[in-house]
């Protein structure tokens, strides 16, 4: 994993410094008009943060001088209740959230796309020609050296439970994961994981066990694990936990092998789309070859063309990780994570076991 990120640190500062992000997390590039004086607009709105969505765009304005690009950060609920009361204002939408973006797609708010880049697109990574996932990022956990040094590293779900079991006064305290009530990616990988394994709730109850720390990001669980306020956090978005690890040498990621949920990112062209040919344009360069590598040798994101296979991309993962890799399907299961009768049951009963040690008798 950490081979996967090596050029990110050197370029984080560079990237930090780049002049066109504004305090509204907004990034504007000006058209160069072409030579009979003509230009076009493309306006993105995602949930990617600057950092990794500067280098993307710059590439794509590089290629497409002509167009004025403007790109929009924001979160993904934000995202998605934007664009609901304003469909007609952006050509293309970029989210981790791939329940809402699968809905979206299946209720008629995407345009097919029909061009090379996107008939040679896997099939298990495309919706139709309207939902694209673009980046393969693992779900991982981040140790402190001060856990591997006095009780060894879990190298998975398995390890990680016995350690919390065997050892809860020593691990009390010192573990941090996702509230899954207040945050939609806890939520969703709670759902995925009760899916992929009955011991999961097992683990659950470890966690309640041992008193484990609930937050609400990934940005919240690598502060306090820089800090040492914890030894383990469980169920981070690998793409940002190693990009911290590479800088902190006290951090290290473990991608889990006996199964690691993976998500992506995913981007569709939205129906009214007020510049479709240049959304077209934009989305054939996130899915062509020269956009992939930008992802894989700029960004921690994890590119998916087939024809890449270096550091950064999903075939290196594939081959390091295997089996236990595990993306989330892009079919009708998705609608499920937002159904509120499941969401309550699950709830319900993710707060009964994370309690369950409390409730037990002495």
């Amino acid at each position: 994993m950490r081979h996967r990120w090596l050029v990110l640190i050197g370029l984080w500062s560079l990237l930090c410094l780049a002049p066109l992000a504004v305090a509204d997390e907004r990034l504007h590039y000006p058209a160069t008009p072409t030579n009979d004086g003509t230009s076009g607009e493309l306006v993105v709105h995602g949930a990617l943060d600057l950092v990794y969505a500067r280098t993307l765009f710059e590439a794509f304005h590089a290629r497409h001088p002509d167009i004025a690009l403007t790109y929009r950060n924001l979160d993904t609920l934000g995202l998605h209740r934007r664009f609901l009361e304003h469909p007609d204002e952006v050509d293309v939408l970029m989210s981790s959230a791939m329940p809402w973006q699968y809905r979206l797609a299946n209720d008629g708010h995407a345009r097919s796309l029909a061009s090379p880049e996107a008939e040679a697109w896997p099939a298990w990574a495309r919706w139709r020609h309207e939902l694209f996932a673009f980046t393969f990022e693992p779900i991982v956990m981040v140790v402190r050296r001060e856990l591997i040094e006095r009780f060894g590293r879990p190298d998975s779900h398995a390890e990680l439970l016995a350690l919390l079991e065997r050892h809860p006064d020593a691990m009390r305290g010192r573990v941090v994961t996702y509230d899954p009530e207040h945050s939609g990616a806890g939520y969703a990988y709670a759902i995925q994981e009760s899916r992929l394994t009955p011991r999961y709730w097992d683990l659950v109850a470890a966690f309640g066990a041992t008193q484990t720390a609930l937050a609400t990001t990934t940005g919240e669980m690598l502060e306090g694990l820089d800090e040492g306020r914890y030894w383990l956090g469980y169920n981070l978005l690998g793409s940002y936990a190693q990009a911290v690890a590479d800088a902190h040498p006290a951090l290290e990621v473990v991608v889990p092998d006996d199964y690691a949920l993976v998500t992506q990112r995913l981007a569709l062209i939205s129906h009214q789309s007020p510049h479709p040919d240049n959304a077209r344009r934009f989305m054939n360069f996130l899915l062509g070859e020269s956009g992939q590598r930008v992802i894989a040798e700029a960004t921690p994101l994890g590119a998916m063309h087939p024809a890449l296979n270096g550091p950064g991309t999903v075939t290196a993962l594939q081959a390091t990780h295997g089996e236990a890799l595990r993306p989330v399907s892009l079919g009708p299961e998705l609608l499920a994570t937002l159904d509120d009768l499941k969401r309550q049951a699950l709830l319900e009963r993710w707060k009964r076991e994370f309690t369950r040690a409390n409730a037990t008798p002495p």
